[in-house]
C-alpha cells in the first residue's frame, strides 16, 4: 500500500510539471477500460484526446509521415523496431518514470529484441496469435477430435472446405499470417527470404476460398454472436469474444488455443514520437500506466496479459490463472518472435498478400 500511495504522490508531481493541459494517445480498439481514461484526468488534471486503430499498417503510415498530433502510440513490437530506426519515436527519460521499476523482466528481455535496453518504449500488452472456435459449432461439422488446437483446422484445405458454411475470420495481418503459415510448413517463422516467403502463397491460396474476411477486429463480435466458427486472431481478443458470448448467454461456447505447432508472441508497445506535441504529459501517462493498479485494471477489463510484474498479485483469477492469457513454461518455450520485414522484403510481402486476400 505504501508502494502505491507513493506512486500516485510521485504521478501527481510529474503532472503539476507537465507543460500542457492535454495528451492525445492513440491506441487499438477495445484495448483499455474506459475508467482508467476518467482517472487519469481526475488524478492529473490533463485533458485526455484518446483515439483508436485496429491496424498497425495504418498507425505506421502516421507514423512514417510525420506530425501525426499524437503524444503516445501503441506500435506492435516489429513495426516500432522499424519506426524507432525511421526516426519516428524519442528517447525516455527514465527519471520522470519511477513506476518503471513495476515491470517484468521476462517480459522487458524479449521486448529488447525490438527496442535495445527498452530506450524508447514499455510493453503495454502481450499475447499470442491463435485459434478461436465456436466449439459446438466446430465439432458439429468436424467432429468430436476437430484439432482445434493445431494449424490443420484452418490450413488444411479439406478442413476449410466445410467449415466455409459456418464462417471463417482471419487477421487483414501480413506480418502475422506468413509466419503462421511459414511455421505449418516447417519453414523458419522470421524467414526474411523472399524465396522461402513465397512458399505461402499455395498454402494460403488454397484456403482462400473459404475464408468470408479478412478483418483485424470484426471477428471479436463475430465469434460472440455465433456469426462465425472460427477466426485467426489475438489471444485477448478471441477471449474477450468468449466473455461476451457467455454473458449473453446465448450457447456460444468460445474456445482459443495458441497452435501446438508454435505461435506467435506479439508485444505492443507504448512510446512517444519524436514530435509528439507533449512529451511531458506523455511521461505522465506512461507513468499512470505502469502503475500496478491501473495496469491490473486493464488486464482484467481486456483479458490481456501485461508486461506489469507488480499488478500480477492484484489480477482477477481468470486472468492470471487462464493459460490462454498467461501461458505455462512448455507453452512459453513453444512460441516464437519475428522481426520486421526489411523495406525490400516488405514490398514482396505487401504485393504477395494482396494477391491472397483478392484471390486472384
Amino acid at each position: 500500500m505504501k508502494k502505491l500511495m507513493l506512486a500516485s504522490a510521485t504521478l501527481a508531481l510529474i503532472a503539476g510539471s507537465a507543460t500542457a493541459e492535454e495528451v492525445r494517445v492513440y491506441n487499438w480498439s477495445d484495448y483499455i477500460d474506459e475508467a482508467l481514461l476518467e482517472k487519469f484526468e481526475a488524478e492529473t488534471g490533463i485533458k485526455l484526446v484518446y483515439d483508436v486503430f485496429d491496424s498497425n499498417e495504418l498507425l505506421e503510415t502516421k507514423m512514417l509521415a510525420g506530425g501525426s498530433g499524437y503524444d503516445v502510440v501503441v506500435p506492435s513490437g516489429t513495426f516500432l523496431q522499424r519506426q524507432i530506426t525511421a526516426g519516428a519515436f524519442q528517447k525516455l527519460d527514465m527519471s520522470k518514470l519511477p513506476n518503471i521499476s513495476n515491470m517484468w523482466d521476462v517480459v522487458s528481455s524479449r521486448t529488447e529484441q525490438y527496442d535495445p535496453d527498452n530506450a524508447y518504449s514499455i510493453n503495454y500488452m502481450w499475447g499470442t496469435t491463435g485459434i478461436g472456435v465456436n466449439v459446438g459449432k466446430v465439432q458439429e461439422i468436424l467432429g468430436d477430435d476437430a484439432p482445434i488446437d493445431s494449424l490443420e483446422l484452418v490450413l488444411n484445405p479439406d478442413n476449410m472446405s466445410k467449415l466455409a458454411e459456418c464462417g471463417v475470420h482471419m487477421l487483414d495481418a501480413p506480418a502475422e499470417m506468413i509466419p503462421m503459415a511459414l511455421k505449418y510448413i516447417g519453414e523458419d517463422p522470421d524467414s526474411q527470404d523472399p524465396d522461402v516467403i513465397a512458399k505461402v502463397e499455395p498454402v494460403l491460396t488454397a484456403v482462400r476460398p473459404y475464408i468470408q474476411k479478412f478483418h483485424s477486429s470484426e471477428y471479436i463480435n463475430a465469434l460472440a454472436n455465433g456469426d462465425i466458427c472460427v477466426a485467426i486472431g489475438w489471444s485477448g481478443d478471441i477471449l474477450q469474444a468468449r466473455d461476451r458470448a457467455a454473458e449473453a448467454d446465448n450457447g456460444v461456447e468460445i474456445a482459443y488455443n495458441a497452435a501446438k505447432e508454435g505461435a506467435q508472441m506479439w508485444f505492443d508497445q507504448m512510446a512517444i514520437p519524436a514530435d509528439a506535441p507533449n512529451p511531458d504529459a506523455a511521461h505522465t501517462f506512461l507513468n499512470f500506466i505502469m502503475d500496478a493498479q491501473n495496469m491490473a485494471d486493464a488486464s482484467n477489463y481486456v483479458y490481456y496479459a501485461n508486461g506489469n510484474l507488480a499488478s500480477q498479485p492484484l489480477l482477477e483469477e481468470d486472468v492470471i490463472g487462464d493459460p490462454a492469457i498467461y501461458p505455462d513454461a512448455a507453452t512459453l518455450e513453444n512460441l516464437f518472435t519475428t522481426s520486421p520485414y526489411a523495406p525490400k522484403v516488405q514490398r514482396v510481402v505487401t504485393r504477395l498478400w494482396t494477391k491472397i486476400k483478392s484471390g486472384t
